[in-house]
């Protein structure tokens, strides 16, 4: 059967409208448009997603991304959706206004003799607003320790739209050394953003990303997945907290208090986002802030940059955005599990791409396209990272499985994001330059 979006509560208030305007649309009995479906899975909320197009009284589109038929006669609405493996989901309903009411059958085909009826009900996804993109500013009072879904949001905004705020580090320390929450990558957010729904993807430009003080915190161990036994020994007394001075003015960080070979080290300063993310589905329990996957998350990739564009798959409405985890910079891996934690000024741009599905988290810089692979190891992450930008050339340059894997063989190059926590990274990044002649071809 299909892949389930499972989704938690939809923003109140987006769907609402004038009483006028679903008498008349209800009149019209026009239900052509996108759909967020509300299903009642024995208590828990399920949201699917629904495409309607609506030709006298023939209906067709797709359920959760499988071909639907159907009729709509009056307001009495029937539909039929298969799935490639030919499993079925067959709904009556009624229409009113701008929400559809009734009932689910989903038979799967590996218990086609007990298939499971449902009570739903589906709300027309809001058209995208007009007028000018706002820039808000927003000072947060509340930061979350879980990518949730049932956070609630701390601000809508609409595609288009700018955000200016802060973040605390990741100890839970803000730009004056005042600690406003326990620690963990505690985030700023989540922000609601208008007509995002499951089955599109978020656009989150990093306009800004600014150092807000002048110290920063990392230490001197080494993570488990890069040591060997030897080297692991020699690092048993590792784990100390180390400060650092961050000199903006000058573009560099050094250790306040440097080991007898390291007063003259100095590493340049590259702010960064280690975490980037929207609200998960609600297939298991809310992951907690220092956790990646699908949804994006703690990535710890150091290309999340001032300039950077983060793509990101929306499972829930409003895709409820997270940003949190800055760092002054950080090594390929952020080896010591901690890179230079620091508070951070933020800009962001949000855009939604109706009905666009990707696989994973993708970023864009001036020169290169990237694709991440978050896994529970590192030959899984590497796969992970390969499948997501073939999905990628695939769906934006139409290159055949033979295609894209030579534009791979050719011009992949790979970078290991991540190593310090449960799951690894993988980044694939192709430069931009390989990819103009694909681009013109295409057109």
């Amino acid at each position: 059967m299909r892949k389930v979006f499972f989704l938690l509560l939809f923003v109140p208030g987006v769907l609402q409208a004038q009483s006028g305007q679903e008498a008349a649309r209800t009149a019209n009995a026009d239900v052509s448009g996108r759909w967020v479906v509300n299903t009642d899975f024995y208590g828990t909320t399920i949201y699917f997603r629904m495409e309607l197009k609506q030709e006298g009284e023939k209906l067709s589109g797709n359920f959760d991304g499988d071909k639907l038929e159907g009729t709509l006669k009056g307001t009495s609405i029937y539909f039929l959706a298969k799935d490639e493996q030919g499993g079925t989901d067959e709904g009556k309903a009624t229409f009113q206004g701008r929400t559809i009411t009734g009932t689910v059958v989903f038979t799967h085909t590996d218990e086609a003799a007990h298939p499971e009826t449902h009570k739903f009900t589906a709300e027309l996804v809001p058209t995208r607003r007009a007028g000018t993109p706002q820039r808000h500013e927003f000072t947060p009072t509340t930061f979350y320790r879980q990518f949730s879904a049932a956070n609630k949001p701390v601000l809508t905004i609409s595609p288009g739209d700018s955000v200016h705020t802060t973040t605390v580090d990741a100890g839970g320390t803000d730009e004056k050394g005042v600690t406003r929450v326990l620690g963990g990558n505690p985030e700023t957010g989540p922000f609601s953003v208008e007509t995002a729904s499951p089955g599109d993807t978020l656009v989150v430009h990093l306009s800004r990303l600014r150092l807000n003080r002048d110290w920063a915190e990392s230490d001197d161990s080494v993570v488990g997945r890069a040591l060997d036994s030897d080297l692991a020994v020699k690092m048993k007394d590792g784990g100390k907290t180390v400060r650092w001075h961050l000199d903006a003015e000058h573009g560099v960080a050094t250790p306040e208090k440097p080991a007898e070979h390291l007063t003259r080290y100095a590493v340049p300063l590259r702010p960064m986002l280690g975490c980037v993310a929207v609200a998960p589905n609600v297939a298991q329990a809310a992951p907690g802030t220092g956790d990646s996957g699908r949804y994006g998350g703690n990535m710890d990739f150091n290309e999340i940059v001032e300039g950077a564009t983060v793509y990101l798959p929306v499972s829930v409405p409003g895709a409820l955005l997270y940003v949190g985890d800055g760092h002054a910079m950080q090594g390929d891996g952020e080896l010591n599990g901690n890179a230079l934690e620091t508070s951070m000024d933020v800009e962001f741009t949000v855009d939604v791409i109706p009905g666009k599905r990707i696989m994973g988290p993708r970023v864009e810089s001036a020169t290169h396209i990237m694709a991440m692979g978050l896994e529970g190891s590192l030959d899984d992450a590497f796969r992970t990272a390969t499948a997501n930008m073939a999905q990628w050339l695939t769906d934006e340059y139409k290159l055949t499985p033979s295609e894209a894997a030579q534009v791979l063989g050719t011009s992949a190059e790979y970078k290991v994001s991540e190593v310090a926590d449960r799951n690894a990274g993988i980044v694939l990044k192709i430069n931009k330059e390989r990819l103009k002649s694909l681009a013109s071809a295409g057109k």
